[in-house]
Formats: C-alpha cells, structure tokens, sequence
C-alpha cells in the first residue's frame, strides 16, 4: 500500500515447474583489464556477470550481495567521488505540485546503467564516467499530487528469441508513477512499438475496483521479470475508503504486452480456500492489501515472490471482518500463470498498517545437514521471517499467541497474531513506563503523562477512541529499505526503526463537529484519513512530547545483524545520529545515536555493508563482523535509496547511490553519486 509521505515518518509445485529446472553451472569473467568474476548462469538475465548489478536487488533473487572485493574494510576509508550525474529535475520545466523523492536504485549491464527517476525518465549513462548516452521521458502530467512520487527503478529483459544486437533485444521496463509500463529498446531508449500500444501498457485498465483519482493508484517500484512475464504490483493510497482502489497482481507478455494473468489478494471466486477468511457483506468489496514494494523471482523454478499489504482501510476493519488470508501475506504465485503456489500470512486482520513491505531475498542455507532453498522476509512488526521457498513452510519454530481484543464497537481484532518468526526481533516490542524518554526532564514528564492516558496492551494493542500506543509503528521495525544477506558468513543484515505511534480512531460526527480537516502535512506531524465508509475518522502521529523528540529512547534507528547460524543477533547499532534534526522541528541533543531511516543496504564480499537511509543524509560503511562503522559521507540529501556496486571497464569498483532525499525530511537533490578508491589504493 502507498507509504505516502505527505501523511507519516513519522509521522509453485516445483515438480509443475520440472521442465523449466536448469543445472547451474559456474563461469569465470574477466574485463579488459583482467579483474575476474565468478558468477553462476541460471537464466538470461541471472547469468549476468559478477561484476554487474543486473537486477534491483543485483540478482533476480534480491539478496543484494556482490561478490566484488577491490573496496575493503582496510582500504574503504580512502573512498572518494568518481562523478556526479544530474537527473536535472529541480530546472523550472520539471517543477512538481508534489515533493519528488529520487530513490532509484541504478542497474549496470554490458557496459551501460540505466536508472529512472520520479518522472519516470529512463537515463542510460556511461558507469565510468557518468556521462549521459541517452534519455526518455514519457511526459507524466506534473500538475497531480502524487503520493509518494517516487520511482525506485527499472528492471531488465534479454529476449533471448531475438537476433543478438538487434532491435528491443535488450529491453527496459518501466513503471512509472501514473501506472504506464512501457517497454524501451536498451540501445536506443525509444519504445518497443510492437509491446502494448506504441511500446506501452495502461495499468489501471481492468481494475476491480476503479481508482478515485490518479494520486490513489500509483507505481513505484520497478517490475520483475520471470521468463516471459513482467510481473506489475501497484501502490494505493491509505485511508481514503473501504473500497479503495483493488490490489491485483499481473503479469504481461514481456514481447507484446499481452496480459496473461491476474492474480487478486481479495478473493473473488467462492471456490477459493480464503474466501471465507473475508466477512461481512463489503469485506469483498475491500481494495487494496496490494503489493507496493519489490518483489523476488526464482526463475529456475518459475516463481514469483509477493509480499502484500493491508487491505483498505488500516486501522478499522468492521467491514473486512474475518482474518482476510492473502492480505499481509507473502505468496508464491507460478510465474507463467499465477497460480497461486503457497502463501504465509504474516499479520491476520491487519489494523495497524503493518504492509509487507520489505523485499524478499532468496538464499539458499545449510540447515540440519541438508541444503535448504530459503525465503527472508524482514516485516514492520520487527520480525525477520524464514521459509523453505518451495513449500512456504517456515525454517523455525513460528509462535502464536493470544492478543488483545478490540474495544472499538463494530471491530473483531484476530484473537491469535505470530509473536515470534522463531529468530530474535529486530525492534522492541512494548514499551513501558520505565522506558519511556525525553530530551530534558519536562519532555520526559510530558510523555509520561500522556503515555499514561493511552491503551497500552503490548504488541498488537488495537487503535481505540482513546488512542492507543502501537509499537512497532507504521514505519517499522523493518521497512521498505529490505535487508541484505552474505552468504560467506549466513548473516542478514536489516535496517529497522524503533520509535512509536500513537493511532486514534475519532467519531465522524464528534470530527465533524470540531470542523477538523483532512491533511497532508509532513509525517513528522499529525495526520487525519477520512476512511469513507467507516465510522470513524484517523488520527495518527508518533508519540511525540513537547520538543518534537520521540518518547521512545534512542536509538530511534538501527542497523541489525542475525546470524542464521546461531540464530542470534551479531550485533546492532544506531543507524545515524541526530544531526539536522533540528532543521525539521525535533530537538534533541547533538549527541543523540540512531536517526529515522528508510532505504536499504547491501554487502559485499570483502565483508562491507553499505547503506545511507538516515535522515541525517550520511552515507555509512560498517564492518559485517561487527557492526563498527567504517567509512561515511555528508550527502547533499538523504540516501533514500538502496546503494548499488559494479566493476567498471576501467577495473575500478565503482559504489553509487541515489542521493535525493524526497523534498521534505531527507532534504532534496537530483544527484547519482559515484565512489571509487583512487587509483593509487587498489
């Protein structure tokens, strides 16, 4: 489901499949400067070299480790800028009603990068130099107040049925945030004609539940290719109504556009084994519980991962009564049809914003002597999951327990949610008294006082009239900026945020009356949703005292790292610091460790891990071993992005990020940064 910015920060049978299962076999590349790669070919694209970053997660896998080793934890700190690229969209004629966030994660393949920003521009340039080959713009209509305007990437596809070299051969997909997919030659960066209409495909055509407007039904993750198929999610708007904008995922015939499948997380047909787990006589009128973040593919077995979100509204469910399976779940759809393989429900009836949002990784692991293909999942509840991605069944001891019930009238909360993925949490928990903070004695009273006046039953205390402490908050626990994984070392690596919210459900008529009004401030401040055809309006803020500074004690970000070996934490340490903080209200000491963080990391063989995130716009590299933070760089906005890595032609391994911000908290910019070692230190 869309995060919007502008409303809280705050704030599968593989045996089916038999035909398609390939030995993998290992190869070696050099480039013309000798420096090799081994890589492993599974597919067209998964074949692509080491020393490239093909894929959003680098492999259609998304474990977002490469195997490159030229930049070390002994030699890391003599990183300096190799170039700069502009996306040039602060000039005048590409001025936005709404702030834009560059979050792209670039791709480099044969010698070319592509990246896209929030208009949708497809750039080719040159990876050694920065140097623009050519540029599209498919002309999104900049007078919509997009949601989250933001597009975090494109995704590749080698027609491996087409003369090599030849036109559309090398293809570009792009989703961009007024849902076109449009296929693009990777040479030229014209359109494919012979896909869709004139190279592009309308997204919203054939939508169970039509969009209000355009900000409701937006794109901003990159599509994933399996074989053939482009597989599209969409990103819908919280909040607005219980019938929102439906979340169905499809698949398109990555050479014509033809639509081959549409797969939809609300149940439609009765014969379907979750149609009873949604009740009432709206629940299958519910939009939404869409899959808005990046998604996994295992294209030896034909599989697509999805992680789904909360179906609409979040926070009131009287008129999806019933666990609503399929919702807040990650299911494994075949990609050829969209047969649903398996799924795993991570949070029953969501009420608390709690979208898998996070991007699957796929890793194989050693466990009890055999050799396990897995599936991590890190969720907002602060959870990191485990699966054996062929069956769905869980790699540890998931467990269940009981949890409060709702005393909001026309609510039935789940009675039974997971309170263990059977490995450590990433995130507190609960909070208690005790725990609660503040910068100086006053703020602390402050929030004692008002923790005092809210509904505070532990993890999963519903929203209530009163207003209720939820603990990981909207923005996690784990977040849209996914994990990593070294499998030299079975570790995962996770971003997480630690601080809390404050949800209250407010009677229309009692809104009304108080003339209040819907916004679409900062996340940083308060936020009202309508969620037309409830009862009830939104409130929802962080749990905040009187200097802006969270009630929760610092660190108010993290960075995590679990062994799967030990299935323990190695170590955790804030993710950034307090620093600029004040620019945006919250005052706290300089001192403070850990900063609100959204974007990913990824590791590299050397045993690096490199993530930006933080809102105070540092770009940071940390030891794997333990934690100790490395190298760092001022960014001129927020690295609000996942960072990439790839070996040049000139034999320099080259690290770039997205450094964008989003025009609000993180700052802005239309910068792609480069770093190298210099040339003297390799």
């Amino acid at each position: 489901m869309i995060r919007r910015l502008s409303s809280v920060i705050f704030a599968l049978a593989a045996a089916a499949c038999a035909h398609q299962q390939r030995k993998v076999q290992t190869f070696q590349t050099c480039n013309s400067f000798g420096f090799c790669t081994d890589f492993q070919y599974q597919d067209s694209l998964a074949s692509s070299v080491g020393s490239d970053w093909p894929s959003y997660g680098r492999t259609p896998y998304g474990d977002r480790h490469s195997p490159l080793r030229q930049i070390t934890p002994d030699n890391v700190s003599k990183l300096e800028v190799a170039w700069r690229f502009h996306t040039g969209e602060g000039a005048p004629e590409f001025k936005t009603r709404a702030p834009t966030a560059l979050e792209v994660t670039p791709l480099v393949f044969r010698g070319t990068m592509y990246l896209s920003t929030p208009l949708g521009r497809v750039f080719a340039v040159d990876p050694t130099t920065g140097a623009q080959r050519w540029v599209f713009d498919p002309r999104v209509d900049r007078s919509i107040n997009f949601g989250d305007f933001a597009n975090r990437g494109v995704a590749l596809w080698v027609d491996t049925a087409a003369a090599p070299g030849s036109r559309c051969s090398l293809r570009i997909f792009v989703a961009t945030i007024d849902t076109r997919l449009i296929a693009l030659d990777a040479a030229t960066g014209t359109p494919c004609t012979e896909f869709g209409q004139q190279g592009t495909v309308q997204l919203r055509t054939g939508l169970r539940n039509t969009p209000a407007n355009a900000s409701e039904y937006e794109e901003t993750s990159p599509p994933t290719v399996v074989g053939r198929v482009v597989v599209v999610g969409s990103a819908v708007a919280d909040n607005n109504r219980i019938d929102a904008a439906s979340g169905e995922v499809r698949g398109f015939d990555a050479r014509t556009g033809t639509l081959r499948w549409t797969w939809d997380p609300v149940p439609q047909d009765p014969a379907n084994p979750g149609w009873r787990t949604w009740i009432g006589s709206n629940a299958r009128r519910t939009g939404a519980a869409n899959a808005w973040t990046v998604f996994a593919a295992d294209p030896v077995r034909n599989i697509v991962y999805v992680p789904t979100s909360s179906p609409s509204v979040d926070y009131f469910g009287g008129e999806r009564k019933g666990r609503n399976q399929s919702a807040n779940s990650i299911v494994a759809l075949n990609a050829s049809t969209g047969a649903m393989l398996w799924q795993f429900q991570t949070v029953l009836h969501d009420l608390w914003d709690y979208d898998n949002a996070s991007p699957p990784a796929l890793v194989t692991l050693q466990l009890g002597g055999k050799t396990v293909p897995a599936l991590l999942l890190g969720t907002k509840t602060g959870q990191l999951f485990a699966f054996n991605r062929e069956t769905g069944e869980s790699l540890f001891p998931v467990s269940r327990g009981a949890v409060p019930a709702s005393d909001v009238p026309g609510e039935e909360a789940a009675p039974i949610q997971i309170t263990s993925s059977g490995l450590p949490p990433l995130s507190p928990q609960r909070l208690t008294i005790d725990e609660v903070w503040g910068p100086t004695p006053a703020d602390r009273d402050a929030c004692r006082r008002r923790f005092n006046e809210l509904r505070n039953d532990g993890t999963f205390t519903p929203p209530s009239l009163r207003g209720s402490l939820i603990l990981p908050s909207n923005v996690g626990g784990a977040h849209w900026g996914g994990l990593a994984f070294d499998p030299a070392h079975d570790v995962v690596i996770v971003p997480t945020n630690r601080i809390a919210a404050v949800i209250t459900l407010i009677p229309r008529a009692t809104y009304e009356a108080q003339r209040g009004k819907e916004t679409v401030g900062e996340r940083l401040g308060t936020e009202y949703a309508m969620m037309r055809g409830t009862p009830f309006v939104l409130k929802r803020e962080l749990f905040l005292g009187p200097s802006n500074a969270p009630c929760t004690a610092p660190p108010f970000g993290s960075l995590t790292a679990v062994s799967l070996r030990t299935r323990q934490i190695l170590w955790t340490v804030p993710l950034g610091t307090s620093e600029g903080l004040d620019r945006i209200g919250i005052h706290v000491p300089a001192d403070i460790p850990g900063a609100i963080n959204l974007g990913g990391p990824i590791t590299t063989a050397s045993g690096l891990v490199f993530i930006g995130a933080a809102m105070d716009r540092y770009f940071r590299a940390f030891d794997i071993n333990n934690g100790r933070e490395l190298w760092k760089f001022a960014l001129p906005a927020g690295g609000k992005a996942t960072p990439m890595t790839y070996l040049g032609a000139d034999g320099r391994q080259y690290l770039v990020i997205a450094a964008g911000g989003d025009g609000k908290a993180w700052g802005w910019s239309d910068e792609i940064i480069a770093f190298a070692l210099p040339r003297s230190a390799r």
